[in-house]
């Protein structure tokens, strides 16, 4: 890796670390526990189009650990965790199809983190009544995804031009 590349990395990383916590100032969700908008996630969206795959995973992981240290708690980190990664293994795998665009990517992004993140709380829990949720967290998931999709597609084209 490069010097270049690698300071470029931090800036992603500590970008959505920024929007991570300017995330915990907005009041969102709609009177449903864990709803958020993701802005972080239009840098981990960014970063799988213009990094290599495993760098765009080291900035979600520092991301998550990061934010979850500093702004929020170990349940935080957990949820954040399993969400995280299941989201962007999904959005992966479907960019590697080149069926998918960013937008496309992103809402499938935004689902799997949600699906990721209630399967951990029917484990903490150990009741399935938390699935009560999944109908609002995959419209939530829809919508936030489909808005985070096209502002970091459209961030994409300009950051394509830009040697990296």
């Amino acid at each position: 890796m490069t010097t270049r590349r690698a300071a470029y990395c931090a800036m992603l990383t500590a970008l959505a670390m920024i929007f991570g916590y300017v995330e915990t100032l907005i009041p969102f969700g709609f009177g449903i526990q864990g709803v958020k908008l993701g802005l972080a996630n239009i840098v981990i969206v960014l970063a799988l189009y213009i990094l290599p795959a495993y760098q765009a995973l080291v900035i979600q992981l520092m991301r998550i650990v990061l934010v979850s240290f500093l702004f929020g708690n170990l349940s935080m980190m957990i949820y954040s965790l399993a969400g995280g990664v299941l989201s962007f293994l999904v959005m992966w795998l479907l960019k590697r199809t080149d069926g998918f665009s960013v937008t496309g990517v992103s809402i499938a992004g935004g689902v799997s983190h949600n699906i990721g993140q209630l399967a951990v709380a029917v484990l903490v829990v150990q009741n399935l009544k938390v699935a009560f949720y999944f109908p609002a967290l995959m419209i939530a998931g829809l919508v936030t995804g489909c808005l985070i999709g096209m502002l970091a597609d459209r961030i994409r084209l300009t950051v394509d031009r830009m040697d990296i």
